[in-house]
């Protein structure tokens, strides 16, 4: 007996004919297909609304959720509120844990940021390490307390097979206004991430009109900044690094200015945070490098300049030291240039370098065993310890030019120094002193067996041409 005749028999149908009992059975049929599509359906629209990883909502989750909450604040409601959160450095841990402890690891913080929430809270991940939550009509201060939650419930390791990891976050909080489009609303909370990040991570920071502002007017500089890298507005200028001793050049900086069409002269901290925060920075480094050492090649073959045989000094970054290509680069651009490799240095910044991981070790051991030199400047403003130094395959320090500023006003300042000479002496290295604005400044300087200064006293930086005609005029610094 088929299956359906019990059912037809108890609706009462058990005297029909067979060719009604048929169309009874083809309807029970596509009563039961119907219902199997609509299931398929319904379970096909939760599986394009959540993350397959982590089992939270997605981007697509989160945007219905918005509009679901933003129609119920026209009717009364208040206004929906969104934190969106990063996770701090999970791209060194995904390096340093693997991708399937990686993929553990978010799950764990997915279930912390649940346990964190409210009932009706939308918790979704947008991908990679950004989750998003959606806060159906909630003002500010409340908005700020669930973040600060998440925050705390994210501050325990999480422990993953052997290891176990810490995932801070930097969190960004915007509450909706009512013409607010959810890529809005997701484009204002990034900003605030933004800001979060610039201040130290792992906090939480409300949007502010301000920080659009500032958006608009960065994006406006890294347009105008990639026109410019391409079309010759930027420019070296050359500041002198003289032997205290002799007044001999021993070297120059290349400092880049940029001579905008509009704006005229743009010093390098006003472009460069922008250059380091868009991914311009290893291009902008490679035109300063090529154009530093070209310039260096032009002095020693003219006559009128040869006579002086110094270093280019050029700075790094870190996202130089992050790149794999840029030995390759600094051998290419020498090669280019027909210079040995003792004729550059490269300056690196303390931050740069004490992250202290694979990726920056294997490019200083490189760029040493090149041959280029490596010089740690800003010295004394970061991280300063001796043990590490020793580590480092870098030749000299640059010294703050904060050291220098009160010499020769307060007692004691050039015992202090002199402290620091012996220090970075019983390293090993060598030490340019910066900020050096008087005669009695890089005298007191030499009488503690400092050997190399850089400042105003000898000489402040200049363009390419007025360099060009002092090195012609001049034997030492200052003339």
């Amino acid at each position: 007996m088929s299956t359906f005749e019990p059912a037809l028999s108890q609706a009462g149908h058990g005297s029909l004919d067979a060719d009604s009992r048929i169309r009874l059975l083809e309807g029970q049929v596509h009563a039961l297909m119907g219902e199997l599509h609509e299931a398929r359906r319904q379970q096909q629209s939760r599986e394009s609304l959540t993350d397959p990883l982590t089992g939270l909502g997605n981007r697509l989750a989160l945007v219905d959720a918005y509009l679901k909450a933003k129609e119920a604040a026209s009717e009364g409601a208040g206004a929906p509120a969104l934190l969106l959160l990063e996770l701090d450095g999970f791209r060194s841990l995904r390096k340093a844990a693997g991708h399937e402890a990686a993929d553990q690891i978010l799950i764990a913080v997915a279930a912390r940021i649940r346990s964190a929430v409210r009932e009706d809270d939308v918790v979704t991940r947008l991908g990679g390490d950004e989750f998003a939550i959606l806060l159906p009509a909630t003002p500010l201060s409340r908005a700020t307390a669930v973040g600060n939650r998440i925050l705390a419930a994210l501050e325990p390791n999480i422990d993953v097979g052997e290891g176990s990891f810490r995932c801070g976050a930097s969190m960004g909080l915007r509450v909706a206004e009512p013409d607010h489009r959810a890529a809005d609303l997701l484009q204002e909370a990034g900003m605030a991430v933004e800001e979060s990040k610039a201040e130290g991570r792992n906090k939480l920071k409300a949007f502010q009109p301000a920080m659009l502002h500032a958006r608009q007017l960065q994006r406006q500089i890294e347009t105008e900044l990639q026109d410019a890298i391409r079309s010759d507005q930027l420019v070296l200028y050359y500041q002198p690094i003289v032997d205290l001793e002799t007044g001999r050049l021993q070297g120059t900086e290349a400092l880049v200015r940029w001579k905008h069409p509009v704006h005229g002269l743009i010093m390098p901290d006003q472009f460069i945070p922008v250059a380091e925060s868009t991914g311009l920075i290893a291009e902008l480094g490679r035109w300063v490098l090529r154009t530093a050492v070209r310039t260096l090649r032009k002095w020693r073959d003219d006559p009128a300049t040869a006579g002086h045989h110094f270093t280019m000094r050029i700075n790094v970054s870190a996202a130089d030291l992050q790149s794999l290509e840029f030995g390759d680069d600094v051998r290419e651009a020498l090669a280019a240039a027909g210079l040995e490799p003792e004729a550059l240095v490269l300056e690196l910044t303390e931050s740069a370098i004490i992250q202290n991981n694979e990726l920056d070790r294997y490019t200083l051991l490189s760029l040493h065993r090149l041959g280029v030199g490596l010089e740690i400047d800003d010295f004394g403003t970061g991280y300063s310890s001796m043990g590490y130094l020793r580590k480092l395959p870098v030749d000299r320090v640059k010294v703050d030019r904060e050291f220098v500023r009160d010499l020769c006003k307060e007692p004691g300042q050039l015992d202090f120094l002199a402290a620091i000479q012996q220090v970075i002496r019983s390293c090993g290295l060598d030490g340019v002193w910066e900020g050096i604005e008087t005669a009695e400044q890089a005298e007191a300087l030499r009488s503690i067996g400092c050997t190399s200064g850089q400042g105003y006293y000898f000489g402040r930086p200049l363009p390419e041409t007025d360099f060009t005609a002092q090195l012609a005029q001049q034997e030492t610094w200052p003339a």
